[in-house]
């Protein structure tokens, strides 16, 4: 499992407890974590993609 892959189930994970709980303010801070975890995902993704532009470039130049 890859770093992007733990972040995405901890995401589902805080959804899942969002949508078990009946608590407003509970509900609220599980989306607000998900929302994190998301975000971490996506930021990790790009850090990815930029990696491998740079590697291509850098073997162009090589």
């Amino acid at each position: 499992m890859t770093v992007i892959d733990t972040y995405r189930a901890n995401a589902a994970a805080q959804r899942e407890a969002a949508e078990k709980t009946n608590l407003p303010n509970r509900r609220a801070m599980h989306e607000r974590s998900a929302l994190t975890w998301e975000t971490m995902a996506m930021s990790a993704e790009a850090t990815v993609g930029r990696a491998l532009v740079n590697q291509a470039a850098k073997a162009e130049r090589g």
